[in-house]
């Protein structure tokens, strides 16, 4: 009887214990940050354009070193974005230390680290602060179709209850939602705007907008811009072109799930020709820029 009545005591301790055990291994984190690197990559983006199945496909390379803590599989920071006031050490907290990226090189071959925060090419200040901090890191950059981006980021709001409005609504409201939000992020840095993260569905699929600001910072040869869609056809020939550009040996994955992936089937035809329309001149002009061919409705 006695196990029967502590088991939901243990139920309630859990989530405590569990968050007690996060905040120790951070601050050990923290006082071991002089002793730990910084990124070796940043998959930056696009929101919903597989950056968690990318970065986990990396994770299966034995060459790429998980964030701290291991276990709690975490895929990034959100530094340059949501907790830039957090500062260096608790960001450089979450690294191997180079201790143990020696240990893992001695047989010659490189080890990397890296940080996947989706929200970081659309945010206004990420580019900038990524370049002053950590001006040699390796850029890995996934572009979805615009359209279907933007109703897959919605499908996920409302599928987290956060999101009261329709499809057609909520993009007519956008302009409205986002209105000098940007420009307050710039002025408060300080200031974290929900509206510009999680409603902006349109305006997060407007590279044009904000891959500059990236590409001005960091050269062609440290950036790898890759179609989402390549991503979701052939997870391998993406894996290899990721693990190539960061100069580790090729990798055979065994694990081709899709993370974070929800099927987001149903978006009504005439909003798709209506959004494929308004996107089309974006997309010639993105894929003139880069040199590249998006196969995008």
């Amino acid at each position: 009887m006695s196990s029967t009545l502590e088991r939901p005591r243990r139920a309630a301790l859990s989530g405590p214990v569990r968050a007690g055990a996060k905040r120790s291994l951070r601050l050990y984190g923290e006082l071991t940050a002089g002793m730990r690197d910084l990124p070796d990559f940043m998959i930056i983006g696009a929101k919903r354009g597989g950056t968690t199945s990318l970065y986990n496909y990396l994770l299966e390379h034995p060459r790429v070193l998980p964030l701290l803590p291991s276990r709690q599989h975490i895929k990034g920071a959100h530094f340059f974005d949501s907790n830039f006031s957090r500062g260096m050490r608790w960001y450089r907290s979450h690294f191997p230390t180079g201790a143990y990226r020696r240990i893992r090189e001695r047989d010659g071959q490189p080890v990397v680290a890296g940080d996947a925060s989706p929200y970081y090419l659309f945010h206004p200040l990420a580019a900038e602060r990524a370049a002053r901090l950590v001006p040699d890191t390796k850029l890995i950059v996934l572009l979805r179709d615009p359209v279907e981006r933007a109703w897959s980021h919605y499908k996920e709001r409302v599928r987290h209850g956060a999101e009261p409005l329709g499809f057609e609504e909520a993009i007519e409201l956008e302009p409205e939602r986002l209105r000098g939000e940007a420009e307050r992020i710039v002025s408060e840095p300080g200031y974290l705007s929900y509206a510009h993260e999680q409603q902006s569905y349109l305006a997060q699929g407007r590279y044009l907008d904000s891959l500059p600001a990236w590409q001005d910072r960091f050269p062609p040869e440290r950036t790898l811009i890759m179609p989402s869609e390549e991503l979701y056809a052939d997870p391998q020939a993406a894996l290899d072109r990721a693990t190539g550009f960061l100069g580790l040996p090729a990798w055979r994955l065994e694990d081709r799930t899709k993370h974070n992936y929800h099927p987001a089937a149903g978006m009504p035809e005439a909003t798709r020709r209506e959004l494929s329309g308004m996107f089309e001149q974006h997309n010639r002009d993105l894929a003139k820029l880069l040199d590249m061919r998006f196969d995008w409705t």
